[in-house]
């Protein structure tokens, strides 16, 4: 990947006195996968619009292979949109819909055949070419909308939720077809999706949305082991946090801390103070289970709640002495008898050293579903 082909800077947007985007700097590589993830309202579907140039920023700069686009209109951008609902004539032939944007354009009709034969080929849809959409199944309208959008050679391609109409199976057929299509044309993609699992299959960077803002923004894994706040961490997956406070400074990045009545070696790229107060985070396939006469090192005295089988993994439920609940999933082995755990059954709860993530304290901060009760 070469420099950025996409930067924003300081941008902002306001519908009325609502902020719909606050200051948002960002650059994308050419001829990356990129995606903007984030609840419902969060600001990644106003920046796709702001791309596509259907909304003006309020404020700020928004530059595409190095040339401000501001104030520049849609139909001059080498920028092309799928939507949710894909928006395909229905009157129209596969060839047509997918040749329509560059008969507008007035190009010769062997050129429009020649190039709109080469992408039906690249999408596995050559033999579809004078069907027309209703005759089409979700997975292959979505992409004959693809195909309208990359046979115009766009610079950028952005994507808007467009797995939202498929189900379950197809979801996961189409990440894997859109992601080998991307490197394939070598084009960047801008992807919307409130969906985590769907992001960290596609992208090589995530942006994480909240209010307006970024919150973070990394490769899957970094955005999934090493959250940079308690959103991030919450969002993305199921997290554990755990109070404690610092005791012990020891060498850099290394700390002593109390958690639940136990002394416990941290590490943290923050640094803190003997007698702060931080959130340790452990995701739940992070927690080791065992026997309360079995640990060697420092643990946590817990009873077991309830166990749920889940197939590959199993969820297992912990109440610890304090009163905190914790989550922790183990695979599954029916040979295995030690996740063969019992209601009330008592355990010890530890980890592997250097896998939790450690944050400052947020004294707002709830955990409904494994926090006190």
């Amino acid at each position: 990947m070469q420099d950025a082909i996409i930067e924003l800077k300081g941008v902002s947007k306001f519908f009325d006195d609502a902020c719909a985007l606050a200051d948002i700097n960002l650059s994308i590589k050419n001829g990356e996968f990129l995606t903007l993830l984030g609840p419902s309202g969060c600001g990644k579907t106003t920046i796709l619009r702001i791309l596509s140039g259907f909304e003006k920023p309020s404020s700020g700069e928004v530059r595409i292979a190095g040339i401000c686009m501001n104030g520049v209109p849609p139909e001059k951008r080498k920028v092309n949109t799928v939507f949710q609902n894909y928006a395909l004539f229905p009157h129209m032939t596969v060839a047509q819909n997918v040749g329509f944007g560059l008969k507008m354009q007035g190009l010769p009709k062997d050129e429009i055949s020649r190039r709109v034969a080469e992408v039906l080929r690249i999408v596995h849809l050559e033999s579809f070419a004078s069907r027309r959409p209703a005759q089409l199944s979700g997975g292959q309208q979505q992409r004959v909308a693809i195909a309208r959008a990359v046979v115009n050679n766009p610079l950028v391609l952005l994507l808007d939720e467009p797995f939202s109409a498929l189900d379950f199976k197809l979801r996961k057929e189409m990440q894997l077809e859109i992601k080998h299509l991307q490197r394939k044309l070598g084009i960047t993609f801008v992807f919307v999706t409130h969906d985590q699992e769907e992001a960290f299959a596609m992208s090589d960077r995530v942006v994480v949305m909240d209010q307006g803002h970024i919150a973070q923004i990394g490769t899957p894994e970094q955005i999934y082991e090493e959250p940079e706040n308690l959103f991030v961490a919450r969002f993305v997956g199921e997290i554990n946090i755990l109070e404690a406070q610092i005791c012990e400074v020891r060498e850099s990045g290394q700390y002593g801390a109390i958690i639940d009545g136990a002394l416990f070696p941290l590490r943290s790229r923050h640094t803190f103070a003997q007698g702060d107060k931080v959130m340790v985070l452990l995701r739940p396939e992070d927690l080791k289970i065992g026997a309360p006469d079995e640990t060697d090192g420092p643990c946590l005295a817990g009873v077991i709640e309830e166990s749920v089988y889940k197939g590959a993994t199993v969820d297992i439920f912990i109440r610890l002495a304090g009163g905190q609940r914790l989550m922790a999933a183990e695979f599954f082995n029916e040979d295995d008898a030690e996740i063969n755990y019992n209601p009330g059954e008592k355990v010890s709860v530890a980890w592997v050293d250097g896998w939790e993530v450690v944050l400052p304290d947020d004294p707002g901060h709830t955990d409904a579903r494994h926090g006190r009760d």
